[in-house]
């Protein structure tokens, strides 16, 4: 019995495909690979880790539902602007609270005259 002493062609040659394809194709299609680790001292659990790792395309993640890189605004200008103005709003309206509270009369009374020296005089 004669076994051949020739090496296996190298990847990427001889039909195979090369890593651009695979690249393709993993975005394309999408890859998950989840995992736990667990930790136990004597049937104690002390720590779990689980871990979730999910590689596709920004158009394949769309069409799976996970888009939080556009409300992230540490990644979108857009919802930046949007988180801003929201606190913009509530910093607003909080103020147009206390300045009521402060002076005894409506928010409105009080953006007519513009802002006031409301500080008390110590006794």
């Amino acid at each position: 019995m004669s076994m051949s002493s020739r090496l296996p062609e190298p990847y990427g040659q001889g039909g195979g495909a090369n890593l651009a394809d695979i690249l393709e194709r993993v975005l394309d299609k999408g890859i998950v690979i989840a995992g736990d680790i667990r930790i136990n001292l004597l049937d104690i659990e002390l720590l779990t880790i689980k871990l979730r790792l999910i590689v596709a395309s920004v158009d394949k993640a769309k069409e799976m539902g996970i888009d939080w890189w556009e409300t992230d605004p540490a990644l979108s200008s857009g919802a930046r602007r949007d988180e801003l103005a929201r606190e913009n709003a509530e910093l607003r309206e909080r103020l147009a609270r206390l300045e009521e509270l402060e002076l005894g009369r409506a928010p409105e009374d009080v953006r007519e005259q513009g802002p006031r020296d409301v500080r008390k005089e110590s006794p």
